[in-house]
């Protein structure tokens, strides 16, 4: 039953990715706002996959609920960037000002809730005793996964949104 399952992992991340869009296209009436916070879950797979690797894990059905969670750990820290710009987008500032005066103003918040997070997650890496393979493996993805998510979208989300929304001005807006 476990080999026949095997790919079904990867059916669900793409289902939980379609719905985060679809979600974050509804809030924001746009597919370009989602599709830059989605552009950062490949951040959190690249720390996930990673940091299983590193510990010589195997990618189980327990990895695969952690990369399923990672799509909105990741995101939630660039629709802080995103939502912000646009206010400031709104408030009359350039593209590349809105984009900076967001990273700058939500960098401590990202921080905060990040390591908050990251050190909720830590006793699942160290664990010890039964069951510890799996929590291992869980936590490991998530812990690799959170960090460098975190890490790159404070520097990729703004140029990402400065190049995106420009792509957006220039060719479905007409400017």
């Amino acid at each position: 039953e476990q080999l026949a399952a095997g790919n079904l992992g990867i059916l669900i991340f793409v289902f939980g990715l379609i719905m985060v869009f679809l979600t974050l296209s509804a809030q924001y009436e746009s597919y370009i706002d989602p599709m830059i916070i989605l552009l950062t879950v490949p951040l959190a797979l690249l720390g996930a996959l990673g940091a299983i690797a590193l510990r010589g894990l195997v990618n189980d059905v327990y990895c695969n609920v952690a990369l399923v969670m990672l799509i909105g750990l990741a995101s939630k820290n660039a629709i802080l960037i995103v939502e912000f710009a646009n206010q400031a987008r709104e408030q009359g500032m350039s593209l590349t000002q809105a984009a900076l005066t967001a990273a700058e103003e939500r960098f401590r918040p990202i921080l905060m809730t990040a390591s908050s997070t990251l050190l909720g997650f830590w006793p699942l890496v160290i664990a010890e005793g039964a069951g510890a393979a799996s929590r291992w493996s869980l936590g490991t993805a998530l812990f690799g996964g959170l960090l460098v998510a975190t890490i790159l979208s404070l520097l990729i989300v703004p140029v990402l949104y400065v190049v995106i929304k420009n792509l957006e001005d220039r060719f479905l807006k007409g400017n």
